[in-house]
């Protein structure tokens, strides 16, 4: 019954590209037409039950089942495997009862996102207090975990993350001497860097324990303890005032219903004449609810918020809205390079985590590139400040730096 149910379903949607299924009774069906050089993608179940819980729950179910090892398919076909899916939905070919329960889960979105601080606290451990070690295995040895900045495509991934920093710290004004906050520090390596390039003091806040003892050990070992802070710290428990803020991949993490709350914060916690920078991932296309897979299994409590869904909590929070730059074509190779060290360190992620984990963590990779590529994603840096005139009036003095330092030295 569900293989045939499977069957129609997979006959409406794939209408572009080749998708060859192998079923659990060993038949092999063909939907859509080849039309790409590395022909067509082929994959196999396994477990009869798989096919029933595709026709309900097929987001939830594709992910499962390749972590579980009960739908094959080549790893190096996983990314076309994705995208075939993806192009065919965006042509509106899902089963209407799909699109129903990703309206009903649009409409979950303020009660499945209600990050009260304990609630994130509990969803920060789930995603970067595993282990230290792993991270080390695909990010860059700054342990950027964000999207670079790719200015020249053949930069490899440390380049352009450090390009990233500076593209940012560019957007800040930093002057020795300012105090600065960064929202959601990581292991603190944006925190060092502005220490240790601009002479600025950084607190960094993080509810990760990981992260927090980390952050501690690279400023004692860089001799940047008496210019940075590290707080296992709620970013709606601060009272300090500063001079600078950032906050760079934290407000994914933050929730719809926090939005007012985050924004709110910054302004409260900003100088008068304060510049503050959010570095997000964005849809540059109306609000979609998470992934049910992505929320489950890697970020629970997360959201990728459109701009509508930010205009109205930046507008209420009083601030002028300086700038906002859109950065498409950077996540993706970014995402690429990531995938790309994961696998070639595969032998020692084997020694902590079993194959249905490393299944987990690279389908998790090969769906975000994916995103990036195909689904309307990119990063938002948003830059506010109170006051009209304490951010240049053209964003020339971010590509003329040195133009800009002699500028506000004269003054």
């Amino acid at each position: 019954m569900w293989d045939k149910a499977l069957d129609a379903m997979l006959a409406r949607l794939i209408t572009c590209g080749e998708l060859n299924v192998t079923y659990p009774d060993g038949t092999t069906r063909q939907y859509g037409k080849d039309e790409s050089q590395d022909g067509p993608v082929c994959i196999q179940l396994t477990d009869p039950a798989l096919t029933r819980e595709l026709c309900l729950r097929p987001v939830v179910a594709l992910g499962e089942g390749y972590m579980n090892g009960t739908l094959i398919i080549d790893q190096h076909r996983l990314f076309d495997f994705l995208t075939l899916l993806v192009r065919n939905q965006n042509a509106g070919n899902m089963p209407a009862f799909h699109r129903g329960l990703t309206r009903v889960r649009a409409g979950l979105r303020k009660w499945m996102q209600r990050n009260d601080p304990r609630r994130a606290h509990r969803n920060v451990a789930h995603h970067y207090d595993i282990s230290d070690t792993l991270y080390t295995q695909f990010l860059d040895p700054d342990m950027q975990y964000s999207c670079a900045y790719f200015a020249d495509p053949d930069m490899t991934l440390q380049e352009a993350q450090a390009a990233k920093k500076a593209h940012i710290a560019a957007k800040l004004c930093l002057s020795p001497g300012q105090r600065v906050l960064d929202i959601g520090c990581g292991w603190g390596g944006m925190a060092l860097t502005l220490a240790r390039d601009h002479g600025v003091h950084v607190t960094g806040l993080t509810l990760s324990q990981n992260q927090h003892a980390t952050a501690q050990r690279r400023a004692q070992e860089a001799g940047l303890q008496n210019r940075t802070e590290f707080r296992l710290q709620d970013y709606r428990q601060v009272t300090d005032r500063f001079d600078r803020i950032v906050s760079v991949g934290m407000l994914e993490h933050v929730g719809l219903p926090q939005y007012p709350t985050y924004f709110g914060k910054i302004h409260d916690l900003l100088d008068p004449d304060g510049i503050a920078l959010v570095h997000t991932i964005g849809r540059v296309a109306p609000p979609l609810p998470t992934s049910p897979w992505l929320e489950k299994y890697i970020f629970p409590g997360g959201y990728v918020p459109s701009l509508s869904d930010l205009a109205a909590p930046m507008e209420r929070a009083d601030f002028w809205l300086a700038d906002i730059e859109v950065l498409r074509g950077h996540y993706g190779p970014t995402l690429n390079r990531w995938r790309q060290h994961f696998e070639a360190n595969l032998d020692t992620v084997r020694q902590m985590y079993d194959e249905r984990f490393i299944r987990m963590w690279r389908f998790y990779l090969v769906a975000c590139e994916m995103a990036f590529e195909e689904q309307h994603q990119a990063v938002f840096q948003i830059q506010l400040s109170h006051r009209q005139h304490v951010v240049p009036a053209t964003r020339d003095y971010l590509y003329r730096p040195q133009q800009h330092s002699a500028s506000h030295a004269a003054q």
